[in-house]
């Protein structure tokens, strides 16, 4: 297994940032961020993230799978780093896309795919809920302030631009003033981690189930490097086999256990070549490098994002 270079939370971010003050402050307070969550924790109801559809961008997982077996997946209720964002589009229906936080010096970050929130001026009520699960919020909501995008991936779309399909985004405090990662805890993002790991925790929220409150689905398998055939959408990417994984997956973490015990470290998210894959067996995350590490930094930083 390669070894990553993994953010660790405050430690590597006082090398790389020391401009950054310390103490740290428990979230980064803005005028009417209480209205604001508040208002995010009452309009997101069980019913309404029920009822919630994938992110417009994402257009695969309905073929078949390739002939070769893939792991099972199975539906569980989750992991409090791992969550959905929830948001309405510009036809007032209701969206979604997975994410994870990840350790951070203001604990207020999450990391997920870009196709799935690259359009953010139609987007409303964007919030973020850790662990979703069985029409649950145990953590309750914590509204998007920021999101970091490659600008690249702006100007080359999601297929010239797959390489640069992640986001790094800034989350407000939920209503009572606690930052996310306070709440749920945080994984550590990995930089350069390799293509080739033995075991890969995959997990991803399916856009449809015969349940009314579906369940996020889990995974474990290998992962290895596929370099694109496809002219359109150069690259490479990790691979992963693991059955089940439809629509609505798209933004869920490749975990791999922490090097020294920290528990998980995210080594991508499921989009990249061809959003995430053309089979709900096969899946996809562009690679984490010093791209998404410039992301990460300027999140932190709270510098301007790049627009579309």
């Amino acid at each position: 297994m390669s070894r990553p270079f993994a953010v660790r939370g405050l430690v590597a971010l006082l090398i790389a940032l020391p401009a950054v003050n310390l103490p740290v402050p428990a979230a980064r307070a803005e005028p009417g961020w209480r209205a604001t969550a508040v208002a995010a924790e009452g309009y997101w109801t069980p019913g309404r993230m029920a009822a919630a559809l994938p992110a417009e961008d994402e257009h695969r997982r309905s073929a078949p799978g390739r002939p070769q077996p893939a792991p099972p997946s199975h539906s569980f209720d989750g992991l409090p780093q791992v969550g959905t964002f929830f948001w309405t589009d510009g036809h007032n229906k209701g969206r979604f896309c997975g994410g994870t936080v990840v350790r951070s010096a203001y604990h207020d970050l999450a990391v997920s795919a870009a196709h799935c929130l690259r359009r953010a001026d139609t987007k409303k009520q964007l919030s973020f809920v850790p662990q979703y699960h069985d029409g649950r919020k145990p953590y309750g909501v914590f509204p998007v302030k920021l999101i970091y995008i490659d600008p690249r991936y702006y100007d080359l779309g999601t297929d010239g631009g797959a390489r640069w399909d992640y986001t790094v985004v800034r989350l407000g405090a939920r209503s009572d003033g606690t930052s996310v990662e306070r709440a749920v805890g945080g994984f550590d993002l990995a930089v350069r981690p390799g293509y080739s790991h033995r075991k890969v925790r995959l997990i991803g929220y399916p856009g449809s189930s015969d349940a009314k409150y579906p369940k996020p689905l889990d995974c474990s398998s290998s992962t290895h490097r596929y370099t694109s055939t496809d002219p359109r959408a150069p690259g490479d990417f990790l691979e992963i086999a693991c059955a089940g994984y439809i629509g609505g997956t798209s933004g869920g973490p490749f975990l791999v256990r922490d090097l020294v015990g920290y528990g998980y470290a995210v080594i991508g998210v499921i989009g990249g070549y061809h959003t995430g894959g053309d089979t709900p067996d096969i899946s996809y995350s562009a690679y984490f490098n010093e791209d998404i590490w410039d992301l990460y930094v300027s999140a932190v930083r709270g510098e301007k994002p790049a627009e579309p």
